[in-house]
Formats: C-alpha cells, sequence, structure tokens
C-alpha cells in the first residue's frame, strides 16, 4: 500500500468539525497512559492486533500520540501518530456504526495538527487504505515509490 504527503502547515480549518463531534456529545481526548490496557483492547477486538501494539507505543511518548474519540465512557474510534516511524500519521480507526459522522476525519485533523505542533511541516499517512478520503479531507498526495515503503517484511 502507498504512503501519501499531507502539507501541514496548510490543513483545512477545522473549528466546525470539533464543534459538530462536541455536539453529537462526542469527546476528543488525548488517551491516558492508565488507560493504555482499554484503548490497545478496543483495537485488537475491533481492528488488529498490530494496531493495539501501535497504540502502546503511542501511549509511551510524552505527549501521549494518540488521540480517542468517547462517548459515555465508550471508545468510539482513535488516531496515533509518530508510532511506526517519525512523522507519520496512524493507524487510525473508528467503530463501524460511529463511521459516516464525521469522526474519522476529526481524529485525522487531531493527529495532523499535532504532528504539526511538534514542528513538522508535512506528515506521512504510511500505507494508505483509503486513498480518496486522505486525498479529500486534508489534500494528500501519493508518494511514487512509497509502495511497500517502510512495510517490508512484516512479521505475522
Amino acid at each position: 500500500m502507498i504512503d501519501m504527503l499531507v502539507r501541514l502547515y496548510d490543513l483545512p480549518d477545522s473549528t466546525d468539525l470539533y464543534a459538530k463531534i462536541s455536539a453529537d456529545g462526542i469527546l476528543l481526548r488525548r488517551a491516558r497512559a492508565f488507560e493504555k490496557h482499554t484503548v490497545a483492547t478496543f483495537a485488537r477486538e475491533n481492528f488488529s492486533e498490530k494496531w493495539a501494539s501501535e497504540i502502546e507505543v503511542a501511549l509511551t511518548r510524552q505527549p501521549v500520540s494518540c488521540w480517542i474519540a468517547t462517548r459515555d465512557k465508550k471508545v468510539l474510534g482513535f488516531s496515533c501518530y509518530e508510532t511506526t516511524q517519525r512523522g507519520f500519521f496512524g493507524p487510525t480507526g473508528v467503530i463501524e456504526s460511529a463511521r459516516g459522522t464525521g469522526l474519522g476525519k476529526a481524529l485525522l485533523f487531531k493527529a495532523l495538527e499535532s504532528l504539526h505542533e511538534i514542528g513538522y511541516a508535512y506528515g506521512i499517512i504510511g500505507g494508505v487504505g483509503p486513498r480518496e478520503f486522505y486525498a479529500k479531507n486534508c489534500n494528500a498526495i501519493e508518494i511514487p515509490g512509497s509502495d511497500p515503503g517502510v512495510y517490508q517484511d512484516i512479521l505475522p
């Protein structure tokens, strides 16, 4: 899967998106170290063991590099950055029942804005699945020759 590049200094304004998510009763915040088991279990049960491993790495960073979306003390989704590689976005996931609400886009923006805040001008979305989603929402462009990129010789 190809990698994509995002101009972090030129991200669209996310103010209205965050207000909509909040109005839906969803809280966007950084995961906390003592929640590592909960967030990793969420990823393991809904996505993959590999993503759970990356969440565990994100929760060792200072500041924590994992954003979560919660409603009524239940995790709906997450987004991470700087787990597999420096400057990389991902993994990210939203449970099926919360898809189509803008939550995935909001979590994407939280992580990309965080990369920009720590000094990156560009971010890399590694091993992209939904290319159209990233191109449309954050003007990401494909990086030629990036497949498989850093994702070579992946252990089971």
